[in-house]
């Protein structure tokens, strides 16, 4: 089974364990990863932007002027999408961005996501983060304790008040729970850094 550094606060090697091979030892899968990450960025689109066309738009009832003898363009309705204020030719209307994919394939699109954190050497597990007051500075310390930084994605097992709050204000770190982990939010980040429950949580969960 492939093998792990566990780290404490201070960036200090404490131990070593062992992980699945099932989800840190899978094949790279672009293809999947793709299908998956396009998935999640749909699903995360509103789908409300609107505009009206020419029949939505108020007024419009009678001809701007007389069809012939003024000398200027023939027109029917102000509403015409070539007026200022007319209505709006092929504008966005509501609708559902979802993009259905098979669960088999998000889960070995997961697993590839999680291998290729590993073999890249950008997956750090922490024994316990120890973040004792909502203070960003702690957090600093302790990513840059840990060596990781231009994107990180912090992964806990339990809601952490602590934890969010010292990472909230860092523009490019992001806290998760274990079962929340998802493909778009790895590949979105350089760094993913699991606490030693967060792992436990994420093996049960996704493992097999």
């Amino acid at each position: 089974m492939p093998k792990i550094s566990l780290y404490n606060k201070d960036g200090e090697q404490v131990d070593e364990i062992e992980v699945q091979a099932s989800l840190f030892g899978a094949p790279l899968n672009k293809g999947a990863l793709y299908q998956t990450a396009v998935s999640q960025a749909a699903r995360r689109r509103q789908g409300t932007a609107s505009s009206k066309d020419r029949s939505e738009v108020r007024g419009g009832g009678d001809k701007p002027w007389p069809q012939k003898g003024t000398g200027r363009a023939r027109h029917g309705s102000v509403n015409s999408p070539i007026w200022v204020g007319g209505g709006v030719t092929f504008g966005p209307r509501p609708r559902d961005y979802n993009k259905a994919v098979p669960k088999k394939m998000r889960r070995v699109a997961l697993k590839s996501a999680l291998s290729d954190k590993y073999n890249e050497g950008k997956l750090v597990v922490v024994d316990d983060f120890a973040i004792d007051a909502p203070k960003t500075k702690q957090m600093v310390a302790l990513l840059e304790h840990l060596k990781v930084e231009d994107g990180v994605l912090v992964v806990n097992a339990q809601p952490d008040i602590n934890v969010i709050k010292a990472a909230r204000n860092l523009p490019k770190v992001k806290t998760i729970l274990a079962r929340q982990l998802n493909v778009l939010d790895i590949l979105n980040h350089n760094y993913l850094v699991m606490s030693r429950d967060a792992l436990q949580q994420v093996e049960e969960v996704f493992g097999g």
